[in-house]
């Protein structure tokens, strides 16, 4: 085989390799953000500034935590990243114009203890619940789910309290937790958004 054959070989796997899109992330950060303007578009625009994310495109994916994902800073997630860049991100998000009415948006994660598996995120939105009733009930709702798949046994009508004590034991579990952002509608009617995300980087 000539030299310039085996080049061409060589050149020609490596564009094999590089066709082959790696599309699981290796880390992900989590962030929330509010905002407010007389347009409900503007005010989810001013969330996403808020939340540190508004120069990217933000492309919404379901609620799988992938295998070996590392859970890193949000400062240290923007370090990695370019405005314009295209970015997965499990979102929640909730708006109302309605004066005084209390809107929550949250994200739960649940992590297994082997890193061979895979976790569990979710979303939820409310109206009326504080940022702790919100936040417990989308990382319940994550946790539950992890729990399902590992085949943990427990009753799914006891507290969130009571479930974690289980899963502690089973020690399978290695961290369940949320993030979210509450808000008041304005006073004088403007709308008001609220976004909770989990942001994915491959």
């Amino acid at each position: 085989m000539t030299k310039l054959k085996q080049r061409f070989l060589i050149i020609r796997q490596n564009l094999k390799k590089e066709k082959k899109l790696d599309l699981v992330p290796k880390k992900v950060f989590m962030t929330k953000g509010v905002g407010k303007d007389r347009e409900k578009l503007t005010s989810f625009e001013r969330a996403l500034r808020n939340a540190g994310i508004a120069q990217f495109n933000l492309v919404s994916i379901s609620s799988i935590f992938p295998p070996h994902c590392k859970l890193i800073s949000k400062t240290e997630g923007l370090s990695y990243l370019k405005p314009g860049q295209i970015l997965f991100v499990v979102m929640s998000k909730n708006s109302t114009n309605e004066p005084h009415r209390l809107i929550t948006a949250s994200v739960g994660l649940a992590i297994p203890k082997d890193p061979n598996q895979y976790g569990y995120l979710s979303e939820h939105e409310s109206f009326g619940e504080t940022e702790e009733k919100a936040g417990d009930y989308a990382e319940d709702l994550a946790a539950t789910m992890l729990a399902t798949i590992l085949g943990l046994e427990f009753d799914p009508n006891s507290s969130y309290d009571e479930k974690k004590q289980i899963w502690r034991m089973s020690n399978q579990i290695i961290k369940t937790t949320n993030i979210t952002q509450s808000a008041i509608g304005d006073k004088n009617g403007l709308w008001t958004t609220v976004i909770a995300a989990a942001v994915f980087i491959l």
